[in-house]
C-alpha cells in the first residue's frame, strides 16, 4: 500500500502543473499532474504535503484545504491512497523541479493536457467546489476501468456521482 499526497496550487485562475518528463521509469511519464509525492516514515498527510511542495517547487504553503481521498487500484501498480489538497496562499518563488517542468496553466486549459483519465474526475470535483469526496479509481494498465465516488456534505457521505 502506497500513501501519497497531491496538491493543486492556485494563482490567478491557474494551477501549478508538473509535466513529468525527467524521471526514469516514471509511471506518470509525460503526464501532467499536481504537486506531491510519497509519505516518508511517520509523516502525517499534512507534513508530507508541505515537504513535497517545498521540495518540488521551492514554495512554502501558508494555508491549504483537504479536498478528498483518492484510492487507486491497478493491475500494474501497488494500491495507492492519495490525500488530495488545494492551496492558494504560499510564499517563495517557483524553482526548478528534478521530476519535470513546472508550468502555471490556466484552469480552462488544464483539460487539454495529457492527464490520467481519473484525474479528470477529481479535477471536475475540485472545479465544482465539492467540500470533500472519496474517489476510487480502478485501472487496467493505463485504462480507467471503474470508478466510484462519494461526495460529502457537512461531513456526511450523501451521494455517488
Amino acid at each position: 500500500m502506497l500513501l501519497t499526497t497531491l496538491c493543486y496550487i492556485e494563482k490567478d485562475e491557474c494551477y501549478l502543473m508538473l509535466h513529468r518528463v525527467k524521471k526514469e521509469n516514471d509511471a506518470n511519464h509525460d503526464k501532467w499532474i499536481g504537486i506531491g509525492g510519497k509519505f516518508e516514515p511517520d509523516e502525517s498527510p499534512e507534513e508530507c504535503l508541505l515537504r513535497e511542495v517545498r521540495e518540488e517547487t521551492g514554495l512554502t504553503l501558508l494555508s491549504y484545504r483537504a479536498r478528498g481521498i483518492v484510492t487507486f487500484v491497478s493491475d500494474c501498480w501497488e494500491t495507492e491512497y492519495m490525500h488530495l489538497f488545494t492551496a492558494s496562499e504560499f510564499e517563495g518563488t517557483v524553482s526548478e523541479c528534478s521530476e519535470g517542468d513546472l508550468v502555471w496553466v490556466p484552469k480552462a486549459e488544464v483539460w487539454k493536457l495529457r492527464l490520467w483519465e481519473g484525474d479528470r474526475i477529481f479535477l471536475r470535483l475540485l472545479e465544482e467546489n465539492r467540500d470533500f469526496f472519496s474517489l476510487k479509481l480502478r485501472y487496467e494498465g493505463e485504462r480507467l476501468a471503474e470508478t466510484d465516488t462519494v461526495v460529502y456534505e457537512s461531513g456526511v457521505g450523501v451521494q455517488s456521482v
